[in-house]
């Protein structure tokens, strides 16, 4: 196999060829509104990342919310094309797919924080407090943990998925059951949109090769981790999503009591 992107190339910076930084902005200004410092949050009847990113793919909202074949499409483009925005849990939208999928062209945005920032609020007093400056996040890999549960769908040639990554504000309220009511039980109260920093395009299975860098022949899944930065708790996603789509292929030999991989050609 010949070399592929390292994954230092892929973790940042991103591609952002295929962004309109412009429309973003926009949609961030029509959602939140330019006085951003008066904005408040839980103000909105829908989560803010996903009011800004349907915004974003579609400023008209004769567009938007749309009944079709008994489900309700985030965006029904002029082209007929549908677009579904999911924050998370991809697995909801099995029931969507399977309606939408025979009859029409549908793309999945995943919405990742690239980077971001973690404002925690009292709720008794209302106060906030910031912890730091912006901190790495981990995307993409989270998007896999996402995907792997839709993978039966992942061949169809009707679906697409983007990674949509931003710089984002997360607010988190102080209501967990620690000392510092930071742990056990605390809750993410909403997540505010800033920069758009890339966009990852999964039209077919060829394209899953963008998270792979450069391997030796074989390899083991603590190896693959260790050279594409995958955390811990995304890497039998990873693996598992790579084998199905035949990007890799797990082989008969073990190295020590670890399977061998392979990339296939």
């Amino acid at each position: 196999m010949g070399k592929t992107k390292s994954a230092k190339c892929i973790i940042n910076p991103y591609d952002t060829g295929t962004l309109n930084l412009k429309q973003w902005e926009t949609a961030k200004d029509k959602v939140i509104g330019i006085d951003r410092q008066r904005f408040q949050i839980g103000t909105l009847s829908e989560k803010t990342v996903h009011a800004v990113v349907k915004n974003y793919y579609e400023p008209d909202e004769d567009h938007q919310e749309i009944p079709i074949e008994g489900k309700c499409a985030d965006i029904y483009s002029a082209d007929e094309k549908i677009i579904e925005i999911q924050t998370r849990s991809f697995s909801r939208l099995k029931e969507k797919l399977n309606v939408f999928l025979p009859l029409y062209d549908v793309t999945v945005i995943l919405p990742l924080p690239d980077r971001k920032r973690i404002i925690w609020i009292d709720p008794e007093t209302g106060e906030e407090s910031e912890c730091g400056t912006y901190r790495s996040a981990l995307a993409p890999w989270p998007a896999f943990k996402e995907i792997y549960s839709i993978r039966n769908y992942l061949t169809d040639p009707n679906l697409h998925i983007r990674i949509l990554l931003m710089n984002m504000t997360e607010y988190r309220l102080l209501s967990g059951r620690s000392k510092d009511r930071k742990r056990f039980g605390a809750e993410r109260y909403d997540r505010i949109p800033e920069e758009l920093t890339g966009e990852i395009i999964l039209n077919e299975p060829k394209d899953y090769m963008l998270f792979l860098p450069e391997l030796p022949d074989t390899f083991t899944s603590a190896e693959l981790a260790v050279e594409a930065r995958i955390p811990k708790q995304y890497l039998s996603y990873v693996t598992g999503l790579l084998r199905l789509l035949g990007i890799i292929k797990r082989l008969s030999d073990k190295q020590g009591r670890a399977w061998l991989y392979k990339t296939v050609e």
